[in-house]
């Protein structure tokens, strides 16, 4: 098993309903979050890397638009899970 997917399945069991909740909107912007953190590191070291800087910037967006559905269907969850993974908006 990866370092990336013991990573996930922490965030699941952090985030997560239950052992199999990788779907759940909070579960989903947890992951989103770790692999935009990764991938910002590596873009540091990288910065002429073009495609993964395309794929950061899906992935941001991806990220924006569960954020957004999350805050309109649980405001204080919404409140929480950006306190707890130390997000700006």
């Amino acid at each position: 098993m990866s370092s990336e997917a013991k990573k996930a399945n922490e965030l699941v069991a952090e985030f997560g309903k239950g052992e199999g909740d990788t779907g759940s909107a909070p579960v989903q912007i947890a992951i989103l979050t770790e692999r935009i953190r990764s991938l910002t590191e590596h873009l540091r070291t990288s910065p002429r890397d073009f495609g993964s800087r395309r794929g950061l910037l899906r992935l941001i967006g991806k990220r924006r638009r569960l954020q957004a559905y999350y805050q309109r269907t649980n405001p204080a969850g919404y409140a929480a899970l950006i306190q707890k993974l130390g997000l700006r908006r």
